[in-house]
């Protein structure tokens, strides 16, 4: 960003209306949890409360808006901005519209606005190594660089066959090289441990030894994001996991296989740091065999201790022969599947073909978003079935497209990135909460509020596009799988189907978190973490998924995979993220058929057997009987959070007196910690 000559600030008096307003937190305080150890920040020794933290978000927001108006000189209103800014602030309080987990924590904060990370406030990214053999190292370096930064990243396999692997030479004398205490130092010794086996310009390098000296001892506290310094050991093991792969394929062309390693490896040492869960996905070609088997440890046992790090997909054919492909789906849900015909030609599959995608190469880990190389992606999140009136859900699809179109302002540390975000300014604004919406209205009713609302998000794209003066967004709508963040608002994920009616959520917590007196004294459950045993506890909350909402059990492999076209077709001009679960048993023989039917309706798709996860100790979800949660909600109190830490008041609750005819309400608050980025890198210097 330019620097911040501006400061939107909003009225004091307004906000101080919503301090002792209780949020509506999700799944009788599921989400409450979530905030409180998630995105609450610290402030001057002092967790934020919900209304302050939606303060931070919106005035962070309309401080980048003001701040691009006032730079370019095209006129601020600050009664229009005042008006504006509370309403969305409003519309997030009541949990309408979210911002991304990563908004929530970072948004008007000095990460972005000081230390110009913007690139912390993006979802995801993509990045193609099409082009490695004139530039070997800056797909490594950039997929490592955003991942710490909580961005998850898919990558391509393009750049297989155009290198060889040469080796360092080792009769000249070596090269030391002192890391950096930085994020960027971190990255920055990959990049030169990688182009050190490939040579510059045909001429081999010295080996280079590296000083880990200057990087900060485990344990000591980080300043911006929190949390504690992990100690130089993650990179130290990255880097001798790097020399052991290259080393054994000197000589060798680099194929898809070395590729995926290297980035794997990567992804592995940024998730040691921490609490930072660094998403990837890996695209290959469907005619690879090497890359498919990728994940089979029989045939690749030394990828077992990296390869869990991606999901892999092929790039698929309209067209091709899916059978091959169907039955290693059948076997362990992989591969996914990436059309990028469809992904470059069209937006809505109910529009007509318009190609202003064509340079599309590839997409995010979950893929609801189509991009190109090093493009990042800021996704906002809408929730259907909180609102009780179209015009009331069209409403709130005004700021929530704001929110998004609003980070396009951002410029990130990375100028291949800028380019391409700048003319694209692509967003997604999703919907969440659509098997709840579905337990209410019907197929059509939903039919509608998709297509009023993408024409909605159309006309505020226009308005707001020329006022900033900037660029209308390639593509706007998407639908993410979500995870935390729909929790946090009490909706199911995405498209997706509650796994099982009742359930204990298993959440892993660090020993010393200061959420666990709390929860302890209120009695629920924790026990050490299998493994883990030094460090993290296991705290199991019992949950109810409602009874009029559709369960994945009752939902068809074909049902599925129709409800994704269905977005795809009236909704989604980016990607629908959907994981079509089905039963291996009874489903596995209608993969190929349904991939065949669906090929010219979707543009990306994973798939993923369904198993019984109560042989496995410690799941993050186990189905419970009926009565198994009426029996853990009796022994449960209220919880007093003062017990955690003083600075956070008393949460009021209900008395848990469970009576058969009616579901308790959970005097609880409980952390999902699947399918989400805790950002815990500090803007300089690598995290806990």
């Amino acid at each position: 960003f330019v620097s911040m000559d501006y400061t939107f600030k909003l009225d004091d008096a307004f906000v101080e209306k919503y301090k002792d307003v209780t949020p509506p937190f999700g799944f009788n305080g599921l989400g409450e949890v979530i905030y409180r150890r998630t995105y609450s920040r610290m402030v001057n020794g002092v967790h934020e409360e919900w209304y302050q933290t939606v303060r931070r978000v919106v005035e962070g927001t309309y401080s980048i808006q003001m701040n691009h108006i006032n730079a370019n000189q095209l006129g601020w209103n600050d009664d229009q901005g005042q008006k504006s800014a509370q309403e969305m602030y409003d519309l997030i309080f009541h949990m309408k519209f979210l911002p991304p987990g990563r908004g929530l924590y970072c948004m008007g904060t000095d990460i972005v606005h000081t230390k110009n990370l913007a690139a912390a406030l993006n979802n995801c990214a993509f990045v193609s190594t099409q082009d490695i053999d004139k530039d070997l190292v800056k797909p490594f370096e950039f997929l490592m660089d955003a991942t710490m930064l909580g961005v998850g990243v898919g990558f391509d396999c393009k750049g297989a066959g155009k290198l060889t692997i040469l080796g360092p030479d080792t009769t000249q004398p070596h090269e030391e090289y002192i890391i950096e205490d930085s994020r960027e130092g971190w990255v920055h010794s990959v990049g030169a441990l990688i182009q050190s086996y490939f040579g510059e310009n045909g001429t081999p390098l010295p080996v280079i030894d590296f000083d880990y000296s200057h990087i900060r001892p485990k344990g000591q506290e980080l300043k911006t994001y929190g949390g504690k310094s992990s100690g130089p050991e993650p990179l130290i093991g990255l880097h001798k996991n790097i020399r052991n792969c290259l080393d054994s394929r000197r000589g060798s062309n680099l194929n898809s296989t070395t590729i995926t390693d290297l980035f794997n490896m990567i992804g592995r040492c940024v998730i040691g740091i921490g609490n930072i869960r660094a998403a990837e996905i890996a695209f290959g070609e469907e005619g690879d065999d090497a890359f498919l088997d990728l994940k089979d440890y029989t045939k690749n046992p030394h990828r077992a201790e990296y390869g869990w790090t991606s999901n892999n997909s092929v790039f698929a054919r309209i067209g091709m022969d899916y059978s091959k492909i169907a039955q290693r789906i059948a076997m362990n849900g992989e591969p996914g599947l990436a059309w990028l015909e469809n992904m470059r030609h069209y937006g809505r599959m109910c529009d007509p073909r318009n190609d202003k995608d064509i340079k599309v190469l590839g997409g995010n880990p979950c893929l609801e978003q189509s991009l190109e190389s090093y493009e990042l992606c800021c996704l906002v999140e809408t929730f259907p079935a909180h609102h009780k009136t179209l015009e009331e859900f069209k409403r709130t699809l005004k700021f929530a497209y704001l929110y998004a179109k609003t980070v396009t302002l951002g410029r990130t540390h990375w100028p291949e990135t800028n380019r391409v975000m700048l003319r694209n300014r692509r967003i997604g604004c999703s919907v969440s909460g659509i098997a709840q919406f579905l337990s209410k209205h019907n197929l059509e009713e939903l039919r509608e509020w998709l297509d009023a609302g993408y024409q909605t998000v159309q006309y505020w794209d226009n308005i707001y596009s020329e006022w900033l003066c900037v660029p209308r967004s390639i593509k706007t709508t998407s639908v993410k799988p979500s995870g935390t963040v729909s929790l946090l608002a009490g909706a199911t994920s995405g498209m997706h189907y509650p796994l099982c009616r009742y359930y204990v959520r298993r959440v892993r917590f660090q020993k010393d978190s200061d959420l666990l007196p709390a929860l302890r004294e209120a009695g629920y459950p924790i026990e050490p973490c299998i493994g883990m045993e030094n460090t993290t506890v296991v705290v199991s909350f019992p949950c109810y998924s409602g009874d009029n909402v559709e369960i994945q059990d009752d939902v068809s492999i074909f049902e599925q995979f129709s409800l994704a076209a269905f977005l795809q077709r009236y909704w989604a001009d980016n990607q629908v993220s959907c994981t079509i679960s089905f039963d291996p048993e009874t489903e596995s023989k209608k993969i190929t058929k349904c991939l065949d039917f669906f090929q010219y309706q979707l543009k990306g798709c994973a798939l993923l057997p369904r198993m019984n996860l109560s042989q496995y100790p410690q799941t993050p979800y186990e189905a419970i009987s009926k009565e198994e949660y009426y029996a853990m909600m009796k022994d449960l109190k209220p919880i007093n959070w003062r017990a955690s830490t003083p600075s956070i008041s008393e949460v009021p609750s209900c008395e848990c007196k469970a009576k058969e005819d009616e579901i308790p309400v959970m005097p609880t608050k409980t952390f999902c910690d699947s399918e989400q980025t805790v950002l815990n890198m500090d803007g300089e210097y690598k995290a806990d």
